[in-house]
């Protein structure tokens, strides 16, 4: 991805964010191209709320017990919630991913053509299923489809880096966050980057993607 018109654009709007670019050095955010959007949001179920090494020993289970690596939503959605939690899985993301299995095969949720829908539509849609929330809507939009104006101001690292980089006393709330990042559209994705980066280095589930957190 190239990233510079973006950087252009933070240096010139704000001088906090060109000192934090400066200090974190090159944008390494990129969209995780592999896979399905199906198969890319069971994989944010799974791994909501635990370890990267446990996660992806659930995940992998899941995987072998659906028998495919990109398994089809009408597979999922006829699985037994049981067979699903014999993988690792709570009830509850048994049953999450279940319901995004049946959303996507019964066409509630389009994902084929989420792509074409604005931003706010995206977390309509996708918030119309069961464990997801606007933040892993919002990561969805970032990590997946690439939108480059995203700030996910609910989110603690996001807010913790703006508490950091502009010196506040306190963690700002989520309307101070959107007020302190206005200048940074339309590349508020590749600002949030930054914000998560500079807490400790690595910034995401994969060092250069996206943090993990629940919903």
């Amino acid at each position: 991805m190239n990233h510079l018109p973006a950087l252009n654009h933070l240096r010139r709007a704000d001088p906090v964010m060109a000192r934090l670019i400066r200090r974190v050095g090159p944008c390494r955010f990129a969209v995780r191209a592999e896979g399905s959007h199906f198969h890319h949001l069971v994989r944010a179920i799974v791994y909501q709320q635990l370890s990267g090494k446990a996660a992806a020993t659930i995940h992998r289970r899941f995987l072998e017990l659906m028998k495919s690596d990109l398994p089809e939503p009408r597979a999922v959605a006829r699985m037994d919630v049981r067979r699903l939690r014999s993988v690792g899985l709570s009830k509850q993301k048994a049953a999450y991913i279940r319901d995004l299995a049946e959303h996507v095969h019964t066409g509630r949720l389009p994902l084929d053509g989420i792509h074409e829908l604005p931003d706010e539509r995206v977390i309509e849609a996708l918030t119309a299923v069961k464990g997801i929330g606007v933040w892993s809507a919002q990561m969805f939009m970032m990590s997946r489809l690439g939108r480059p104006d995203v700030l996910p101001a609910l989110d603690l690292g996001i807010r913790k880096g703006v508490q950091l980089a502009y010196g506040l006393r306190s963690l700002p709330e989520p309307k101070r966050v959107l007020k302190i990042g206005a200048p940074w559209s339309p590349f508020s994705t590749v600002a949030s980057w930054y914000l998560w980066r500079s807490l400790d280095g690595p910034a995401p589930e994969e060092r250069t993607k996206l943090p993990k957190r629940v919903k």
